[in-house]
């Protein structure tokens, strides 16, 4: 079972999985609240009926009086570079793709984050145009997969009309999804209902948050594209879709309260900020001699933390076994769930997600039988190993022919494919499910690669093996690496390594033939631009 986006890659591009195994969708909630495991780029399962914008007759013009603000959906075209986390100081040969957006007050553009990432250029065209704009991106919301364009030519708003945002539907609520997906260029339609409402994993973002599951098909090119409601209000915006042999049409929007969560966030902080989460590990309640154990009343329920994140403020209140019994006033079940709307729960998670970076919220805990009360600084959340690194190339340093760099979800992919839950080191991936920074500058640093030469003699077989310390200090993160080696005035440079292992250079040598091993290489510099602009 695999959550895949919705672009579609020009036929040109070589392929480039992505996909993280993920065994189900439901909220698993006595697990820590990490990585989401599932994405994958590239072709998604066709279902459901489609009006080709561009025949004529009843259904096509019964379409279009439900939806008015057809013309605002836009296609979206756009020239990635990606970077190349196994080598780097390269990039990856560009690819261009198209996907779907749409028109909103204040001359600005929605899609998807996933349909601009890593963009080098960004083309917008309208329907019945024949003019592709240049477009400007004013902000991608890495974890919510939506990014906001702007096109600086007057002539592209001439005559445009707007989407309007309509609520959050309710379950068997119609919904039409409108885009520019795989199998024609003209303007498509698919309808459906929604069919569940709850907090899903967004693929792209490795986060969790509100999402509607639609049984309309949502294919290659959909992203970004609006989901109307029987009204004509933008009700979501289409992002991704379930691929598994037992399933199909089942299709994923992301609804307005997430959608207006991000275009708030941007018009108060000018950019995009985040959704905040509270920096906790927490366990169901259910069982009663548990709750007993805890010195819980009957009429009391609430979730047991387990871990804190030491980054994060609530490390400064909040202690491990404490039994959080509401936030913000909200009872917390023994599940996790909340109230959500008649007859429905939603995972508590949903109330920290309305919040913005900064804001405070109420938390009541039970500890050793005393109901205590706090107000907690809600700020985003720091991993060890990040999901993303938003647009920026990543960082590297390179001594005597050892390549060290920091470890990232993209560099675990780029390095063991899509399947790289199963063929990465175990305790890589360890780090990766369970472990927690102790600072906020805390990365995980590994010695990529061994580039062959004279100097490394014995060395060429270390890989993707993290270093602890450096002349007996301990690396904290590549920069402090970084620092320390090319201050070092000490005859030897020894690394510490994993597994007990050691590499030993003399620092003179080292640093001369690191120059030649650049040059062979062809490597413009020893270090990544962040280290030399900040070292």
């Amino acid at each position: 079972m695999a959550l895949e986006l919705s672009r579609v890659e020009a036929p040109s591009r070589r392929g480039r999985g992505r996909p993280r195994k993920y065994p189900k969708l439901s909220d698993d909630s006595d697990k820590p609240r990490r990585v989401a495991r599932s994405i994958e780029h590239g072709e998604l399962a066709v279902g459901s009926v489609s009006v080709d914008a561009a025949e004529p007759g009843g259904a096509w013009e019964s379409v279009a009086r439900v939806l008015p603000a057809m013309d605002a959906v836009v296609k979206v075209f756009c020239v990635h570079t990606e970077p190349n986390f196994s080598l780097p100081w390269q990039r990856k040969r560009q690819y261009s793709s198209s996907s779907s957006g749409f028109i909103i007050s204040g001359r600005r553009v929605l899609t998807n984050a996933h349909s601009v990432e890593h963009y080098t250029q960004v083309k917008l065209k309208k329907r019945g145009s024949d003019t592709k704009y240049l477009a400007t991106v004013l902000a991608i919301g890495t974890e919510c997969d939506i990014a906001m364009l702007t096109v600086d030519d007057d002539e592209f708003w001439e005559g445009v009309s707007v989407v309007e945002f309509g609520n959050l539907p309710a379950l068997q609520d119609a919904v039409t999804v409108v885009g520019y997906p795989i199998g024609g260029d003209t303007i498509s339609v698919t309808s459906g209902v929604v069919s569940r409402i709850e907090i899903l994993s967004y693929a792209h973002g490795s986060t969790e948050l509100l999402g509607l599951q639609i049984d309309a098909a949502i294919n290659s090119g959909n992203s970004g594209g609006p989901a109307f409601n029987d009204k004509g209000n933008c009700v979501g915006i289409a992002f991704q879709s379930l691929k598994h042999e037992d399933v199909e049409n089942i299709g994923y929007v992301i609804p307005t309260p997430v959608i207006m969560h991000f275009i708030q966030d941007y018009e108060k902080n000018g950019a995009y900020t985040g959704f905040p989460i509270l920096g906790v590990e927490w366990q169901k309640m259910e069982n009663p001699d548990l709750r007993r154990s805890v010195g819980m009343k009957p009429d009391q329920k609430g979730v047991r933390i387990r871990r804190i994140d030491p980054t994060a403020p609530e490390s400064q209140v909040l202690k491990p076994s404490d039994i959080i019994l509401s936030f913000d006033g909200v009872y917390i079940a023994n599940d996790g769930t909340v109230p959500f709307r008649h007859g429905e729960r939603i995972g508590f998670s949903y109330l920290v997600s309305q919040k913005y970076t900064g804001d405070k919220a109420a938390i009541r805990v039970l500890r050793n039988g005393q109901i205590l009360n706090f107000d907690i600084n809600l700020l985003t959340h720091k991993r060890l190993v990040p999901a993303h690194i938003r647009g920026r190339p990543p960082s590297y340093y390179i001594i005597a022919g050892l390549v060290f760099t920091t470890v990232s979800v993209p560099y675990l992919r780029s390095e063991y494919g899509k399947d790289y839950e199963l063929e990465a080191p175990v305790k890589l991936l360890d780090k990766l499910m369970h472990w927690l920074p102790q600072s906020p500058d805390e990365q995980l640093v590994v010695v990529s690669q061994v580039l062959v030469a004279d100097i490394n003699i014995g060395y060429e077989e270390i890989v993707n093996t993290q270093i602890l310390a450096f002349n007996g200090k301990p690396v904290k993160n590549l920069r402090s690496l970084a620092t320390m080696v090319e201050s070092c005035n000490e005859e030897f440079l020894k690394f510490d390594l994993e597994y007990q292992q050691i590499v030993v250079l003399r620092t003179k040598t080292a640093k001369a033939a690191t120059r030649e091993i650049l040059a062979t290489h062809c490597i413009a510099s020893a270090m990544s631009d962040d280290l030399q602009l900040q070292g």
